[in-house]
């Protein structure tokens, strides 16, 4: 089996983030990237696949800046293959620009399963893996919690609903998988390793191909939030605490008679 996966670099939350000049953008010239979360859980969900059943992994990443070493990092915990896509990416690209270049991209690698991330901190314009699926022509499925082949030219899914409901769905290669979570916690791969992988491995690059892709939504205004008031810290004894706090219940007309 040939699984492709696709991962991106996205904005590290923990980090204080900081609106551009314009407002209508992060300043991606200070931005701090990390590897998307639910990327590295498509790669375990892959890397799980091979590990049990057989299969080549390859990474495939837009060269959105910073990429080289999540890229080799892919590598050190087991994929095969890492192609960096290389454009003019550094500014950002709408989830509908990146499906339709990896949509072109993936025309040129092996697949019989594709996995993403079901979502990401910037996935304004909806999840990659449901775009990338109408542009492959492909079954898609998304919020993947599992994945395990049934048979030669398929697998068995299980896909989470709300309310803690989970189905299980067998779905045609090839396919599009969105995964939520893979059946495990992502592996970790040992500074040394990736430093290895740096010196000995090589990266794949593949010129982005020249694509038009509607953005799905533009951002007019961006601005960090205001600050409209204050906590009040209630201190004193018990008793003194809930008389203050049964006033300003009263007072806001939440307590029902």
């Amino acid at each position: 089996m040939d699984i492709v996966v696709t991962v991106k670099m996205v904005p590290d939350l923990v980090e204080e983030l900081q609106v551009n000049a314009e407002g209508t953008d992060l300043d991606r010239s200070v931005v701090k990237l990390r590897l998307n979360e639910f990327d590295e859980h498509a790669l375990e969900q892959a890397l799980l696949l091979k590990d049990r059943h057989g299969a080549r992994v390859t990474v495939v990443a837009l060269d959105s800046g910073d990429v080289d070493e999540p890229l080799f990092t892919c590598l050190a915990k087991g994929a095969d293959r890492a192609v960096k896509v290389t454009g003019d990416f550094q500014d950002g690209i709408s989830t509908h620009g990146a499906a339709a270049v990896l949509a072109q991209v993936l025309g040129g690698i092996p697949h019989d399963l594709v996995l993403a991330g079901v979502q990401a901190p910037d996935d304004r314009d909806g999840q990659l893996g449901v775009l990338l699926g109408a542009a492959l022509r492909l079954p898609h499925v998304s919020v993947v919690t599992a994945v395990e082949p049934a048979g030669d030219r398929a697998v068995t899914v299980r896909q989470e609903y709300a309310g803690g409901v989970v189905g299980e769905l067998e779905v045609d290669l090839p396919a599009v998988l969105g995964v939520q979570a893979a059946p495990q916690a992502p592996r970790y791969a040992p500074v040394s390793k990736v430093r290895q992988m740096m010196k000995t491995a090589k990266l794949e690059t593949i010129a982005a191909p020249a694509v038009e892709a509607g953005a799905g939504s533009t951002v007019t205004s961006l601005a960090r939030p205001e600050a409209t008031g204050r906590a009040e810290i209630i201190e004193g004894a018990p008793e003194e605490v809930a008389d203050r706090l049964h006033a300003i219940l009263a007072d806001r007309g939440l307590l029902k008679r």
